[in-house]
């Protein structure tokens, strides 16, 4: 499946926040989200317009990977 391009940090956000995240803490250019499972998760979001893809999927696939969904599913929210 091929992600799509162009996405900010502030939209990845505002998805994960509909999957279920919410904001801990805001530290420069980065944002801190955490789900409170179970299982319990955080990730770090970079604030870059736009994500590199590589960034993007990395963030997209540990997140499918602990909340035991598919990347396509949270590919099609973005």
């Amino acid at each position: 499946m091929k992600l799509p391009r162009g996405v900010s940090g502030d939209r990845l956000i505002r998805t994960l926040q509909q999957a279920g995240y919410s904001i801990v803490r805001r530290k420069g250019s980065h944002v801190r989200l955490e789900h409170p499972g179970p299982p319990a998760h955080g990730v770090t979001i970079p604030l870059h317009n736009p994500l590199k893809a590589g960034t993007l999927h990395g963030i997209l696939t540990e997140v499918a990977l602990v909340r035991s969904i598919s990347v396509e599913s949270l590919a099609q929210l973005l």
